[in-house]
Order: structure tokens, then C-alpha cells, then sequence
């Protein structure tokens, strides 16, 4: 049998309209194994030279790979059904046939992958490089070569090679981000993002100008960390109302919130209600998302009166609110050195947690004897004995 050699699809590379996707479900089928040969050995003065079939090769197996350089799902859209090849049957003189190339699809880090009619996870693609295989390949069938016996010298038996796995898969991305700006609609999110990293979002002076996430990276010398603007939120965005669980979602991998406050919105509603009703939609939300560490900030500093939105949201909440302007850039080296000192606190208390954690262990008989528990024979199971119970 022949090691099988896998074709990757690099999705990214596909001329694909402008659009983020991130839920996508495919029809996944693995190639069929390849019948095994029925033949018999035939050279001049052997004329019983025996069965001599090979075995079929195997199908190529679909597997879903997560790179780093894709960054959304969007080239998947493009085709729905991916069928792996299938492997070529064999022949004779003990011929193997061929194994068939399987087919890698590239998604990004981040993406889930689920059957779709089962709804269990299959994998979770964090790292980069993380895969699974989606539709195995089915196994080639053996020859007649492998059914010669004693009693059956001239086998014609041969297996047809099984049938890849076939499903329907559904993945879903949720963006891997270090830091993620939440807030209402025309907070200024996006604005913030395109002055602390080199991202380029849209931007303009109406609500929902952000239809889908967008990242970028924010330098602090030789470090940094993957801030990600989130759409806006709205009040009912739990329960669905317009976008909500679309963009939620994507709050979910983020360790740190950064949630920007709008001072004077144009709706003429209370900023102060506004922050509580975004803390609410976080908290009802099915994976409860209240509970990340969070920095609070006033957006538009440059408006006279913001800084008196600030205090009172300040004695609200009790905690320190910042205040900050994407265009003179007041705070923002502030609000990025705090979010990189918590990240620093989380990423240390990870690692620290990871180091404590020790490997399973399993008591023994012995540990178990001993004055805390006592033993009781089962009867069928384990049969009595004066040593049971010492």
C-alpha cells in the first residue's frame, strides 16, 4: 500500500466577494475503498501457480484543517458537497491499487465543527494546525490472495472495499480575539480599533456601520495582543433580537472586554442605563459572558460634558471608568497598557493553573483498604473469599 497523499485547498486564495462568513454547513464524503482482484498466477510451465490478486487501494479521507491564514469561512460557500476520490482496485501479480488523495479544507483557527444531524462537536480548531478528520476514507477491498487455504487452492473470493463515510458537517467560527470591544451601536468601536492598530474598518456617522467582526493587532513594543471590534449590541441581543447571538458568539474566546460608552447618544437615552443593558445581554446570553474581566470606558472625550458623563458613571458602578478619544487620542495609551497588564495577570494565572494541574490518578487496592472504606464482595462478580474481607 502506498502512504496517501492528501490535496489541499487553500480557500483563501478564491475570488470571493468582500463579506465575513462564519457558519457554513457542507456535505462531506470520504472515496470509497477500491475492490480487491480475483487473478491467478499464469506462466509457462507453472500451470498452477496459484491466486495472485492485490488489494484495493483506499479512499481519500475529507479533513478539516485550521490555518492561519484563512480568516473567515466565506470560500466555502462557494461549493457545498466535497467528495474525496476513491482508491483504485487492485490487480495482479499481488498489485496494490493506488490510495487516493484525500482533500484538506482550510478554515481558520477558532472554528467548530459539528455533525449536523447529531449536533456533537467533532473538534474544536483552536491552534493553528489543529484538524480532524470530518468523512474517513474507506478501506481497500483484500484479494482473492488472502482466502487460499488448504482446502480451497483456487480461491476466487475478493472483497469490493468498503464505502467512505459520508455527513453533513456544520462549522461555526468564533473569533479568536485577546481583547474585544463591545458597546452600542456608534460608540466608537470602530474608530478606536483603526487608531490602535493598523485595521481598517468602516467607519461612519450612523449605527450598525459594523456588520461583522473585525480584527487587528495592537503593538506594545515587543509585544502585543489581537483586539477584535464586535458588532453592536443592542438591548434584547440575547434572545436574538436583530443580530444578537451572531455577534455574541464571538465575545465568547475573548479574555478581556473592553466596553466603550457613547456620553451623548443620538437616541438622547441615559448612558449609564445604556452600560447596564449591555451588561445584561452578557449575562443572559446562553454562555454566560458577564463574568470576563472588563475595563470600562467613556468613548468621544473630546465633547464638552463627557467628563461629567464619566464621574457618574464612576459613582455608579464604584469602579475606575476611563476616559478616552479616538480623535486626539486621549487615553488610549492608557486603556491599551491596562488591557495588556490584564492580560499579562490571566496568561501568567493560566500557565500557573496548567503547572498545578497533575495527572489522573487511580487509587489502588491497597489505598483503598484501609479504615475510611470498607469492601464488599460481589457475587457475581467477585466470588466469596475469607480474604475479601480482612
Amino acid at each position: 500500500m502506498t502512504r496517501t497523499d492528501f490535496r489541499t485547498l487553500d480557500l483563501t486564495t478564491l475570488d470571493v466577494t468582500e463579506m465575513f462568513v462564519d457558519r457554513v454547513e457542507l456535505f462531506v464524503k470520504g472515496g470509497d475503498g477500491g475492490r480487491g482482484a480475483a487473478s491467478f498466477r499464469r506462466e509457462k510451465f507453472i500451470p498452477l501457480g496459484g491466486p495472485d490478486g492485490g488489494d484495493g487501494g483506499n479512499g481519500g479521507s475529507v479533513v478539516v484543517r485550521a490555518d492561519p491564514n484563512a480568516d473567515n469561512l466565506a470560500g466555502l460557500t462557494m461549493k457545498k458537497h466535497w467528495r474525496a476520490k476513491s482508491g483504485e482496485a487492485g490487480s495482479g501479480a499481488k498489485c496494490a491499487g493506488k490510495n487516493a488523495e484525500g482533500i484538506v479544507l482550510l478554515v481558520p483557527p477558532g472554528t467548530i465543527v459539528r455533525d449536523r444531524e447529531r449536533g456533537n462537536v467533532l473538534k474544536d480548531l483552536v491552534q493553528p494546525g489543529d484538524e480532524v478528520i470530518v468523512a474517513k476514507g474507506g478501506r481497500g477491498g483484500r484479494g482473492n490472495v488472502h482466502f487460499k487455504s488448504s482446502t480451497n487452492r483456487a480461491p476466487r473470493e475478493y472483497e469490493p472495499g468498503e464505502e467512505g463515510e459520508e455527513r453533513w458537517v456544520s462549522l461555526e467560527l468564533k473569533v479568536i480575539a485577546d481583547a474585544g470591544l463591545v458597546g452600542f451601536p456608534n460608540a466608537g468601536k470602530s474608530t478606536l480599533l483603526s487608531r490602535v492598530s493598523r485595521a481598517t474598518p468602516e467607519i461612519a456617522s450612523y449605527p450598525f456601520t459594523t456588520k461583522s467582526p473585525n480584527l487587528g493587532i495592537v503593538t506594545i513594543g515587543d509585544n502585543g495582543f489581537v483586539l477584535a471590534d464586535l458588532p453592536g449590541l443592542i438591548e434584547g441581543a440575547a434572545q436574538g433580537v436583530g443580530l444578537g447571538h451572531e455577534f455574541l458568539r464571538h465575545v465568547e474566546r475573548t479574555r478581556v472586554l473592553i466596553h466603550l460608552v457613547e456620553p451623548f447618544p443620538t437616541d438622547g437615552s441615559d448612558p449609564v442605563k445604556n452600560y447596564h443593558l449591555i451588561r445584561k445581554e452578557l449575562r443572559e446570553y446562553a454562555v454566560p459572558l458577564d463574568g470576563k474581566p472588563e475595563v470600562v470606558c467613556v468613548s468621544k472625550a473630546e465633547l464638552t460634558g463627557a467628563n461629567e458623563v464619566r464621574d457618574q458613571l464612576a459613582a455608579d458602578l464604584g469602579l475606575e471608568v476611563l476616559l478616552i478619544s479616538a480623535v486626539t487620542g486621549e487615553g488610549l495609551q492608557l486603556v491599551v497598557g491596562r488591557v495588556a497588564q490584564m492580560l499579562d495577570t490571566i496568561k501568567r494565572e493560566e500557565a500557573e493553573a496548567a503547572a498545578r494541574k497533575k495527572p489522573l490518578e487511580f487509587a489502588t487496592e491497597g489505598a483503598i483498604r484501609t479504615t475510611d472504606f470498607q469492601t464488599t464482595s460481589v457475587t457475581s462478580i467477585t466470588p466469596p473469599s475469607d480474604e475479601a474481607n480482612p
